[in-house]
Formats: C-alpha cells, structure tokens, sequence
C-alpha cells in the first residue's frame, strides 16, 4: 500500500465492535461537519470508509461526486440535499455517478458509508422508514424493514427489532454483517452495545445475545464483497 494510503480497522477476518459514543468527534474538509471514522482504506478523503457524521446548523459541504456510491442512515435531524429534507430514520442509496451539495439548516447525525456500492445500475433510493410497516419474521420476537437488496449485487439492508435478546439463540451470518444499534441495547458474552454502538461480524462468524432490552438495528449482509481489504 502505498505511502498515501491509511487503513482503520481493514482486517475483515477479526470480530470488531465500537461504541461510537466512547469516540471524539474529528473535523472533516467541509466546514462545521463533523465526523467518528470507524473504518478506512484507502486515501484518507478518497478511499472506502465507515463513519458517524454530525452536521452542525447550518452546515453546508460543497457539491462533490460519488464515486462507487453512497449509503446515509440519518439517525437524528434532518438532511437536506438536492432531492429534498429527509428526517431522522431515513436511508438513503446514492449509486455511482451521483453528486449532491448536501446540508443541515438544524443539524443532523448520519451514518454513512463511501466508495462501496460499485455498479452502476443499482438503485437510488430515498426511504422514510418510519412510513414503512415492521414485516415478521421466522424468529420469534423479530420484526424488519427491508432497506436494500438487488440482484446480482450481494449485499443487503435492512432494520430489525428485537423484542427480547436473549431469545434469540445463536444468529449466524454466512457471507459476515455489520450491525448499528439504533435504540435501546442488547448484551453478549463479549460485552453491552448501547445505542450507536457499531459491530462487524467476520464472514461465518455468530452473534449470540445473553440479555438487554427491546433494541433496533441497522443490519448489512454481504458488503464484505465490495471492501478492500488492507494488505
């Protein structure tokens, strides 16, 4: 890798949880946006990256393109860009070849990923998730949202509830996850993620909550295949 090149937790193989509170908030190059960086590779304004993203009132980031795509979860406040306002809960897919000139007039917290949506034909999607009906699943105490899923792209998103953690047994990811916890907490034999804590889950790899609370979670399978890993 190159002398220009950073990497932040880039070891896919190894099981990884954050608790995004416990981090300071870092500038970024667009004045008064804010970011918490929970993994990179690549240049550090160019390469494939995780983030919280806090945008001050009347923050404003000048028009930039989108290279390999664009994922936003607006976790509080609300986004603004070209397309329109998006309050807390929406997702957003912006896919190559997209630009915006994105602001906040009241300030908003994004969690977003770059550079990891290649293809061109994938779909722009601009979801209010909370117009949108909990589904049930075949796990008892589960609900979920679909957030993204197209053919013949691998990866997935959705938002689960989990009514009572530590009924779920054993949950087992084949193809590896990354996991946000929206509200509420769950707790394992690894430890507690509260709200905005951030886990990734190797390829093949299990999660297995003991206890917690009613919580809500962003949930991404498959993305691993579009991540670069560090040499």
């Amino acid at each position: 890798m190159s002398q220009d090149q950073q990497v932040l937790n880039g070891d896919f193989r190894q099981r990884l949880t954050i608790d995004t509170q416990d981090l300071p908030w870092s500038p970024s190059p667009g004045g008064h946006v804010q970011r918490k960086r929970l993994h990179l590779v690549g240049r550090a304004e160019a390469g494939q990256v995780t983030s919280l993203v806090r945008y001050e009132p009347g923050a404003r980031f000048p028009r930039h393109d989108h290279p390999e795509g664009e994922e936003i979860l607006v976790l509080e406040g609300v986004f603004s860009d070209d397309r329109g306002h998006w309050p807390a809960g929406t997702y957003l897919l912006n896919p190559e070849g997209y630009s915006h000139a994105p602001y906040s007039e009241d300030g908003c917290t994004l969690f977003v990923k770059l550079r990891q949506y290649p293809g061109n034909d994938r779909e722009k999607i601009a979801l209010e998730t909370a117009d949108q009906p909990w589904r049930g699943s075949v796990r008892k105490g589960v609900a979920w949202k679909k957030l993204y899923a197209q053919e013949p792209y691998a990866d997935s998103a959705r938002l689960e509830r989990w009514e009572e953690p530590a009924s779920l047994g054993t949950l087992t990811f084949p193809a590896g996850a990354e996991i946000l916890v929206l509200a509420g907490a769950f707790t394992d034999d690894y430890g507690t993620y509260r709200r905005w804590s951030w886990l990734r889950i190797p390829a093949g790899g299990t999660l297995a909550p003991t206890g917690g609370e009613y919580c809500e979670l962003y949930v991404k399978e498959g993305g691993f295949a579009y991540l670069r890993e560090a040499a």
